[in-house]
């Protein structure tokens, strides 16, 4: 592909400068060599800031599943396009190469179109990590058809409002899931949610764990008849640039989900770039992305980015725990995978455990490991880089979100020198502005402002379906003429940045503006902490102060405790300042956290304040038993 890898710093920065200097020639030239398009467009961008409105490569014709499948049949049919992993290690592996993608693909589309979907109609896909949640999605992309994942751990009620934001007119499902040692019973979930969501018209059935389940006449159907009888080739619709691709819910703080969403053509050009790039990919490498489809990693760094580079991604159903804490290393060693992306929760549970569980399998076939989801703190990133890289690998910490389609910020391998917990450089076309609150632009160096992004780039999203204002008040008001992302960051003398968590998060002590992500990293440097969590409560005399959730990695071995919080504070004295130190300190088993690893803090924050009871919706944690149990063993 021409002018798409990036080999050197000196290469990184002439291109760098290009895309910030002349943002449309450089897009322009990215798309045009690199894609197949119907039609080329009449403009590469148009874009009014104020009122958030963005139009990437305009009036282009395409699809991105030309571009995902159809292009590579020619020369790699034959190459395994997605590894699929089960949960369970006993249940063979499956290899789908890029001829069966196609069959499997078009034979939905064929379905899809058969039920009644249309291009424009929104489609919720709610399933667990199988082939069927790959093909879903492609298929509706196809035929020109949203596709709303929701990930398969949220509850009825969260499905449901996600299914009416959008009018979703079908559900594709399965019978049931496996996570670790449970079942889930997804067609029940699925069930429930419809009793409240009256535009869906036809639920299609994938069978995985063969549980005996309701299927309601007239609506729902098994997927696997229909495949079956259902043509292996399918003509892909003709898709303007700027036609919604997909919606994907993020939880607010507060307030119901925002459904983001992206549009077809900037989205390809940019995940497919960064993908290239940020993870060095080079034809026959492994990829592996951990991240659940049901978030925007998975759909950009398990699916989309991968397959548009002709890439082979595998697809996990399971757990890092189960059978053992060993199965992350186990699948790398079978598959030989060569490009590993997790998230830091991910890395710290498996570095509470015993060594052995890394130390016995071979991880040699690494060449790069990435970070995503939050900031990677240093103690995790050492034993990261360490005992999974093998001290080796670039460890890129990437930091991007759902709103911005792909990565924004991240060192890229064997180009960029890394620096623990610090995400390092832009990526081409990327101008990060650090904003203090008086919409100031924050020049000094080692300075906490709100991290904002100056230009648009071809993957942001347009706009919250239907709530075009939300979405203007949310991301382009504060700092006006810029997408403020709601994180805060500071950068260092050679411009590299560190995100210190949601803006939010950075507590104001003493008129200190205090990043909780630093104190984190501090606390989790303790021998003895597996995790922590730091919030603000308000002070009389200095405003606000500080108080922490620790997690201890094994509680019976620190009876001391008055000690132990001694420690603590001390190493956040040595570290940060005695100004950062914690006034209270409380030792709980878990932290609430979302199903893609985030603490909840808005909860935590509720517990600091005296709060015993108003915690509003906490059906989508992972774990909302601990939030009683926090509460009530507050300090």
């Amino acid at each position: 592909m021409n002018n798409y890898s990036i080999n050197s710093l000196e290469q990184y920065f002439k291109i760098y400068r290009k895309s910030i200097r002349k943002p449309k020639k450089f897009w322009g030239e990215i798309a045009e060599n690199n894609f197949t398009w119907y039609q080329k467009w009449d403009k590469v961008v148009e874009f009014d800031m104020q009122k958030a409105e963005f139009e990437w490569y305009k009036n282009a014709k395409l699809n991105i599943t030309k571009n995902c499948i159809d292009r590579h049949l020619a020369n790699k049919g034959d190459k395994t396009a997605i590894i699929f992993e089960p949960n369970n290690p006993e249940e063979p592996s499956k290899y789908i190469t890029y001829n069966e993608l196609y069959k499997e693909v078009s034979a939905l589309s064929n379905v899809l179109r058969d039920q009644g979907v249309k291009k424009g109609d929104r489609v919720c896909i709610y399933l667990p990590m199988i082939p069927e949640l790959a093909y879903g999605m492609l298929a509706c992309a196809r035929i020109g058809a949203i596709h709303s994942v929701v990930f398969a751990g949220f509850s009825s009620n969260a499905l449901s409002t996600r299914i009416n934001d959008s009018e979703c007119k079908l559900v594709i499902t399965s019978d049931g899931g496996y996570r670790g040692a449970k079942t889930i019973n997804l067609k029940g979930i699925v069930d429930e949610a419809l009793t409240k969501s009256p535009s869906v018209e036809r639920v299609l059935v994938v069978k995985r764990t063969d549980a005996e389940i309701d299927m309601q006449s007239g609506r729902d159907l098994w997927l696997q008849p229909l495949i079956d009888e259902s043509e292996t080739t399918s003509k892909a619709e003709i898709i303007d640039a700027e036609d919604p691709l997909f919606i994907l819910y993020t939880s607010g703080s507060t307030g119901k989900p925002k459904g983001m969403v992206h549009t077809t053509a900037g989205y390809m050009v940019f995940t497919a770039y960064t993908f290239k790039n940020v993870f060095n990919y080079n034809t026959d490498d492994v990829f592996w992305c951990t991240a659940d489809i049901g978030w925007v990693t998975g759909h950009s760094y398990t699916i989309y980015g991968p397959l548009l580079n002709g890439a082979t991604t595998l697809m996990f159903e399971g757990t890092p725990s189960y059978p053992t804490y060993s199965r992350f290393w186990e699948v790398i060693q079978k598959h030989k995978v060569n490009q590993f992306y997790t998230a830091p929760t991910a890395i710290r549970s498996l570095a509470k455990e015993r060594i052995e569980f890394v130390q016995n399998f071979k991880l040699d076939t690494l060449k790069v490991i990435g970070s995503v989801g939050e900031p990677i703190n240093e103690e995790a990133w050492h034993w990261y880089n360490d005992h999974v890289g093998n001290k080796k690998c670039p460890l890129v910490d990437t930091w991007w979100q759902t709103e911005t389609g792909g990565i924004v910020i991240s060192a890229i391998p064997f180009v960029t020198p890394t620096k623990p917990t610090y995400a390092s450089l832009p990526f081409p076309g990327i101008k990060p502005v650090l904003m203090d609150e008086l919409r100031n632009e924050i020049e000094v160096n080692q300075k906490i402002g709100n991290l904002c992004i100056e230009y648009p780039w071809p993957g942001i999203a347009r706009t919250i379906w239907r709530d075009h204002q939300r979405y203007i008040d949310t991301y382009f008001t504060k700092f006006p003429g810029k997408y403020f992302s709601g994180d805060g960051a500071l950068r260092d003398e050679v411009g590299y940045y560190r995100i210190t968590g949601r803006v939010d998060d950075v507590i104001i002590v003493s008129g200190h503006n205090l990043g909780t992500a630093p104190i984190e990293d501090a606390i989790n440097e303790h021998q003895a902490v597996a995790e922590s969590a730091v919030v603000g409560f308000p002070h009389d005399i200095k405003g606000n102060a500080l108080y922490g959730f620790v997690v201890l990695k094994e509680v019976g071995l620190w009876r001391d405790r008055n000690n132990l919080i001694k420690e603590i504070n001390q190493l956040i004295s040595d570290q940060i300042g005695p100004i950062a130190k914690l006034a209270k300190i409380q030792f709980v088993t878990g932290l609430p956290k979302t199903r893609s690893g985030k603490i909840m803090r808005r909860i935590l924050r509720k517990i600091a304040e005296g709060e015993k009871s108003e915690f509003g919706d906490i059906t989508t944690l992972v774990n909302p038993e601990i939030v009683e149990e926090i509460s009530r063993e507050s300090l």
